[in-house]
């Protein structure tokens, strides 16, 4: 019988991390039962999050694996609320952050950049230069238009004026 069990099978795969076995007498043979390995875990995993939390003694026990973590993490939605030193201006002071998780990609770096505003003026402000540079390559014109704009002062306080402007729009 335990040579048929899951973890024997599995060892072929993947050697299971916990092996737990205890010696039963039956008659004069002595044999090896596996004892199967679970762990219950218990704590309150969802930070902030504004849904209603459940009374301790009317919450069950849930079987958590990979194929409903989302699902499970989307019923807690855990969340994190907190401030951090402003490093990214010289005014510094601190910024609130406010994330809210419903799945495991959530947790990404650029999904967490789209949920820290300041963060997420950086990444846009990256992509537009990025975008820029792609326009430059090859477009001599263009290239011409910039440096003439970058090296006349008066051109350059326009358009600060003109993009502050519609940043305020």
């Amino acid at each position: 019988m335990a040579k048929d069990s899951v973890q024997k099978r599995l060892q072929k795969v993947r050697p299971p991390r916990v092996q737990m076995t205890y010696d039963v007498e039956i008659g004069d043979a002595i044999e090896q039962k596996e004892l199967p390995f679970v762990a219950g875990v218990i704590g309150d995993f969802s930070g902030a999050s504004e849904v209603d939390k459940k009374r301790l003694k009317d919450r069950k026990f849930v079987s958590v694996d990979n194929d409903n973590f989302d699902e499970m993490l989307a019923a807690i939605e855990p969340r994190a609320v907190f401030r951090v030193a402003n490093e990214l201006s010289a005014q510094g002071g601190e910024f609130a952050v406010d994330m809210k998780f419903k799945s495991m990609s959530d947790f990404r770096p650029e999904a967490v950049v789209q949920q820290v505003e300041p963060l997420k003026q950086l990444l846009e402000a990256r992509t537009r230069l990025a975008d820029l540079r792609n326009k430059l390559a090859g477009n001599d014109k263009l290239e011409d238009i910039l440096n003439d704009v970058l090296n006349n002062t008066e051109k350059l306080n326009a358009l600060g004026e003109l993009t502050h402007n519609q940043g305020e729009q």
